[in-house]
Parts: C-alpha cells; structure tokens; sequence
C-alpha cells in the first residue's frame, strides 16, 4: 500500500466523526433530491399511463343544452380526433347512516359501451364491483375517493334528487377517471361531501328532460393540433346553445390540480437539496482547511521526499470524495425510505391505479455527479494555497494571527467583562470569516425548519380566511335553476334557519383590448353577512352600488386598474353583452372573479331578481332537524355544511403536511448537528495546545469547556435572528416558485413557527457541545502539549 493511501486511510479513522456527520449532510441532499425526484418521476409516468389509457380529452365544454346533431359539426371541426357527449347534473345525495347533506355529480354512461370496453373519451377504470345494467333499479358507480371517504361498498343503496324526483340509487362498483382524479364543486376538493355517480345515460336523459341533447362536450384533438383555433371555433358553434366557453386540458380544473402538485414536488427536490449539498461542501471546505492547516509539516515533507503538487492535491480530494461518496451511499439508502413514504401519501391523493416507486438511473448519476463535484470544488478551494508552497516554506508554522483590542475594550466596556469573556470575544473577531460562514450555516437549518413548518401556518390562515372571514354562514345551498329571490323567504322558514342571503353567480367572458378570459361574476347582497368580499390587507369590503370589483388575480390577467371598463358577455341565461367599470381591486385568496353588488348585477343582467345559490345561519341545535328539511326540498341541487368541509380539508392537509414537514424537521436536526459538531471539533483540534496550557496552569475541564462551547453558543445565538430571516426568505422564495394563477395568498408565519425552529436547533447545538465536551474531558495534556514542541 502506497504511503499517500496509508495516510488517507488514517485521516479517515482519525477523523471518522467528523467525516460521518459531513457524508450525513451530504445524504440528506443526496436523499432529497433522488427521494423527490423518484416520486416525482413515478407521479409523472404513472398520471400520463393513466391518462393514456383512459383516453383524457384535451378540450372540455359545458354547454345549457344542445341538440345531439350539433355532435357531427364539432366532429369536423379541424383538428378534432374525436367527440363525446353527456348529460351532467348535479343533486343531492341522501347516504345511508349519514345525516348531513351530500352533493354528488351525476353523469349518463352508456352502459353497453362500458360493459364492451368502448367508453371513448375520459373512460372509467372499474377498481371494485361491476357496471351498472338496464332495465332494473336504477343502478350506479361512484367515485373511488368518495365511495372511501364515506365507507360505502357494491350492494349500498342511497336516495338521489334528480330532476325533483327522489329516486333509490344501488351503487354496484367504484371507478377511476382522469377527468375527476379530484373531484370539487368550489375551490377545494372535498372526498366525503361530493362524489361523481353514473347511471344509465337513457334514464338520465329522461329525468332531466334531456333526449337528444347534451350539456358537457369533450374533444380529442389531433396530434400537433393547436388547441386554440379548436376552442375559438367550438365556441362559435356553440354560442347560440348557452356554451359557458370551451377551455384547454391545461385549465381543467382536476388537471390543473394535479400539475400544480407535481410542479411543487419538483420545486422542492430541487430548492432544498440544493441547500443541503451547499452547506455539506462548506463544511467540507472547513474541515479540510483545518487539516491541511495543521499538516503543513507533513505536506513539506512529502514534497521534500519528491511528491508533485499533483499527486499531494489528489490525495486530499480523495479524502473528500470518500465523503461524499459515503454520503451518495447513505443518500440512496435514504431516498427508497423517503420516496417510499412520500409517495405512500401521494398514493391516497391521486389514485392513479398502477403506481409503483422506482429511481432512475439518470437520478442516482446526477446526484453522484453533483456530490463529487461539490466535494472536488471544496477540497480544492482548501488544499490550493497550502499545495503551492516551497518545503521550507510549508515547513514553518502559519503565521500567528495579529491581536488587538476588541470591540468590547475599543469601546471602553473591556473591564466590565471577564477575562473568559474576552477570550470568547477574540477568538471570534480574530475569525469573522469563519464565525460568519458557522452563523450562516446553522440559519440555514433554522430556515429549512421553518420552510417545513410554514405550510401549517399558511393552511391554517386559509381556513380563517376562507371560512370564518369569507363564509361567515354555516351552511351553503346551490340551487338546480335561477329562483326568484322570495326563496330566500322559504329558506329562513326552514327548521333551525337564524337568517339567510341570497346570492348569484353568472358565468360570463370577459375582455379588456386583445386580453379575455372566462370566469364568474359574483352578485352579493347590500350589507350582507353571511358571504363578503375579504380583501388580505384591508379586511371586509362594501361592494360599491354601481361597477364591479375585480380580484388581483384577475386584474393581472387582464391589465385592469380602477377606473378602467371591461366588456362583460354573460354566457348561460340572459346572453347580453354589456360594459362594466372597475371601481377598485381586492386582494382574494382564490381565483379569478369579478363582484358586485346584488341589484347592480340585475340591473345589468335586466333578467329579473333572481338568485342561484343561499348561504343559511343556522342553530347548531337544531341541524337535524335542517338536514331533513333540505335533503326533501327539490330545488336544492346540492347541500354543504361548513364544520364538515373544515374537518375533512384540516384532516387531509395536516397528514399530508405532517409528513413532509416531519422530513425537513428531521433534516433540519441533523444538518444544524453536523454544522455545530464539526464547527466545535475544529475549534478543539486547533485550540487544543492552548486549553492544555491552560488545564495545566490550573482551569478545570468545566472552565476550559466553557470557553471553547461558549464560543459556540455565540455562534449559534448569532444564527437565530439570521436563520428567522433566512426562512422567512426561503418561504417566499418557494411560494413565489409553487405560485399558481388561480391562488393568490401571503406567506404567514407564526411565532410559534420560528420559535419551534429555534428550539430545535438550539437542542441539536446542547447534543453537540455535550458530544464535543466529551473530547475535552478525555484530552490527554500531556500528548497534546509534545505535538506543539
């Protein structure tokens, strides 16, 4: 065996403490990056697999009613591969056991074609049971989410309102489609209270008086046709029928969902490994620094003895590649636990059917890749000035650092302070550089804490937002038809019923120049209560009596500003086209809408004073007693009871959260320990003559342990302000990364947040200094004061 290589293998042994906290940093990076990643990339196969095989349309129209023969015309649209229509209502559900309300989507299936196997576009996966038949009870499948969410099995019966008519539904199998891989009906998905039911599309056509018609469309297009000369042309056909404007499978809203999600994913296996790989290259910079630093002898002499520069250099960045290549090997071992457990929640959210982990290749040589590179950068940026010197002159010892006066004494305060104190203070102006790089360091793993933890924040402000802000009313009715607003009268008869509001919402197409988007226009009452317009900084507004008020979102889309006017094209009832001024813009949480005031809108509209959906203040008392009373009234389409909706998205978000933030938190812990521990043992292995002296002279290991640890604790109360800020930085950076156009809310933080982060690693730095006292306690004087001779 070669010298150079005896030599590495004893600077490995001597220092395995320190290597294996490094390669562990290290392995974090490695394992996030790979872990997230691998789960990102099986996401990404296993959703298009999935989409592929269901054939998921590319273009999606709902439209009030069109006759089946417009069907040929959409077909010969250019671009066009392939049609297919339905009928799609909404109504409630009454399960069996369950009191509260539930909504549910139904929609026709052609049930030869599904038992054949030539469902066409957005075709249903059957995971359990069997398809429904004609000719008997009136038979369905259901979502697998919901059918999950509310226990339901092949063999249950519930009541459905369809078409005013209560009606006993058998659900006979539970299925998967591309088209509601999240099913929702407002802003959030909600498994327990909304599922998709589809039943025999002859009966459905018959109970919504739909025979020979449609309401949703959905086209296949070519490959390589471009989608938006197809929607610019649906759309014309489609006008006269009461088209709500055709929209790109980008804009789907189960789509978009998703993409949103993987796009997140892949932001944080990018970000946050990054900065684990940055902070163990600093680390390994340092270490080497300081054993190269004290080796100068040993390098002399090697280069006396005939060693090129070279061969000295190689030796030393093969110190570090063991590093990192140890911590590559621990990295992968850690990424199968990670993605593992990753994608087991991601499993229960998107339910794709065939969903198996795997690490490709390409991933393992990329993060390998970066960790030797990273580890060559740092060794060298260490070795470089030392492997460059004569022998005689690398034989001398370094040049003692220059004292002088601290700030303390500078500023007159020296003699109020103790001379362990002093000391303390010294040694960190002596080396701000390093001091500062430390500090850094170990706010860096405060902000990887908090940006785990935020998210918790930010949800929790999105319900007080949303729910207690937004919808102050306890219950939410959407009703099948525009009513006339005297129904607002029926609904505060209504058992338990404190007060009710009335409410509309009109799909319409807006433009201003060459921008236009569709969305909808929300009608609120005067002074209502029950549902306001929140703006982020300004709190509840008051809907002015004339114009409207466009959110941010939407203002963004299309370059308003108060004062501008914008053409709005109502689209379902009433298909005027009218001009509109915006009188100001409000700062939402979600989408892209437009509001106004009540009798304003119907004033514009001139269809009458009609609402499309109630808000209900109700006694808790008597809910019971509410929920009879709604699941028997058949204008009511669909029921939502608040508290329920809360639970269940606070349920799903801290699960899915908890685990994620549970990662970083464990990540956090071991970084901020590998950062202090190493910071420590170098300050120990090039102040160990001086501490010796001083044990020798007469200090005890607890007043020799002090001044080294209390250097440490300097460093690490410097980095808590420094990584509050830091995370605070990293949090928006990540939001500002995972934004999506159609929400627009702050990063919060909360105090406990930042000082849960602080804790945390203010227990890592007492594991580390108890670990590093540990060597103090056993330093053998004697050894240590010969090595300086």
């Amino acid at each position: 065996m070669r010298a150079l290589d005896i030599k590495l293998w004893r600077d490995l042994r001597q220092l395995w403490a320190q290597v294996l906290t490094i390669a562990v940093v290290v392995a974090i990076g490695v394992a996030g990056f790979v872990g997230m990643f691998a789960v990102y990339d099986s996401l990404l196969s296993s959703r298009d697999a999935f989409y592929r095989d269901n054939r998921f349309a590319d273009v999606f129209v709902a439209v009030k009613r069109a006759p089946l023969a417009v069907r040929d015309r959409l077909a010969a649209v250019p671009g066009v591969a392939e049609v297919k229509t339905e009928v799609v209502f909404d109504a409630q559900v009454d399960l069996p056991g369950v009191a509260t309300p539930v909504s549910g989507r139904f929609v026709g299936l052609d049930l030869a074609r599904a038992q054949q196997g030539r469902q066409g576009l957005n075709a249903l996966t059957l995971l359990s049971g069997r398809w429904p038949e004609a000719g008997g009870p009136l038979e369905a499948v259901v979502t697998d989410r919901f059918a999950v969410a509310r226990g339901l099995r092949p063999g249950d019966v519930a009541h459905a309102i369809l078409a005013g008519r209560r009606e006993a539904v058998r659900i006979v199998g539970t299925v998967a489609t591309p088209e509601y891989v999240f099913a929702m009906r407002g802003d959030m998905p909600d498994d327990e209270s909304f599922g998709v039911w589809w039943i025999d599309d002859e009966r459905m056509a018959r109970a919504f008086d739909m025979t020979g018609a449609f309401n949703r469309v959905a086209l296949r297009l070519h490959p390589g046709a471009a989608p938006a000369p197809v929607i610019a042309q649906v759309d014309h056909l489609l006008a006269r029928f009461g088209a709500l404007g055709a929209t790109g499978r980008d804009l789907q809203m189960s789509h978009k969902i998703v993409t949103d999600e993987l796009s997140q994913l892949r932001v944080m296996g990018t970000v946050l490994p990054g900065i684990f790989l940055a902070v163990a290259m600093f680390i390994l910079n340092v270490v080497l620094h300081r054993q190269v630093t004290t080796q100068r002898a040993q390098i002399a002499s090697l280069k006396a003895l005939g060693y090129a520069n070279a061969a000295i250099a190689r030796h030393y960045v093969r110190f570090a590649l063991v590093i990192a290549l140890l911590g590559v090997a621990l990295g992968l071992l850690g990424s199968q636990a990670i993605g593992r457990l990753m994608l087991w929640v991601y499993a229960e959210v998107f339910r794709f059917g065939r969903l198996a982990y795997a690490t490709a290749p390409w991933l393992i040589v990329t993060a390998a890749l970066i960790a030797v590179l990273c580890a060559t950068l740092g060794a060298w940026t260490a070795i470089r000035a030392v492997v460059r010197l004569q022998p005689a002159q690398a034989m001398q010892p370094p040049v003692p650092a220059g004292y002088r006066p601290t700030l303390i004494e500078r500023l007159g305060y020296g003699r109020h302070v103790t001379a362990a104190a002093r000391m303390v203070v010294r040694n960190v102006e002596r080396r701000p550089l390093r001091a500062g790089l430390t500090v850094l360091g170990i706010a860096a793993a405060v902000a990887l804490q908090i940006s785990g933890a935020f998210w918790l924040d930010a949800i929790a402000h999105i319900v007080d937002v949303q729910f207690r802000q937004v919808q102050q009313g306890d219950v939410w009715v959407d009703f099948d038809r525009p009513m006339p607003a005297t129904v607002v009268n029926d609904l505060r008869r209504l058992p338990g019923v404190i007060d009710a509001e009335g409410y509309r919402n009109e799909p319409v197409r807006l433009q201003a120049g060459a921008r236009r988007v569709d969305t909808v226009l929300s009608a609120l009452p005067a002074h209502g209560r029950l549902l306001r317009v929140v703006d982020e900084a300004r709190g509840p507004l008051t809907l002015p009596a004339q114009g409207a008020v466009a959110s941010a979102l939407l203002a963004r889309e299309l370059g308003l500003r108060p004062g501008d006017r914008v053409t709005v094209a109502f689209r379902l009832w009433n298909r005027r086209v009218v001009e509109v001024e915006i009188v100001d813009i409000v700062h939402t949480q979600f989408g892209k809408a437009l509001y106004m005031e009540l009798a304003a809108l119907n004033r514009l509209a001139r269809d009458g004073d009609g609402v499309t959906h109630a808000a209900l203040h109700a006694d808790l008392a008597q809910r019971e007693a509410l929920w009879q009373a709604v699941k028997s009234a058949p204008f009511i389409s669909a029921v939502v009871d608040k508290d329920a909706v809360v639970r269940a998205f606070n349920a799903r978000t801290e699960r899915n959260m908890g685990v994620f933030s549970g990662i970083l938190t464990a990540f956090a812990v071991a970084m901020a320990v590998g950062i202090i521990y190493n910071a420590a043992r170098i300050a120990l292995s090039e102040r160990a003559w001086e501490l010796a002296s001083l044990r020798v002279l007469g200090m005890t290991r607890r007043e020799v342990s002090v001044l080294l640890l209390a250097e440490l604790a300097v460093e690490l109360l410097l980095a808590l302000p420094v990584g509050a800020a830091l995370g605070w930085a990293l949090a928006h950076l990540l939001m500002r990364l995972m934004s999506s156009d159609a929400i627009d809310f702050p990063v919060v933080i909360a105090p406990a947040t930042y000082a849960g982060a602080a804790l945390v690693v203010l227990a890592a730095g007492v594991v580390s200094a108890w670990l590093v006292r540990r060597h103090i306690d056993r330093l053998d004087l004697v050894a240590v004061l010969k090595v300086r001779e």
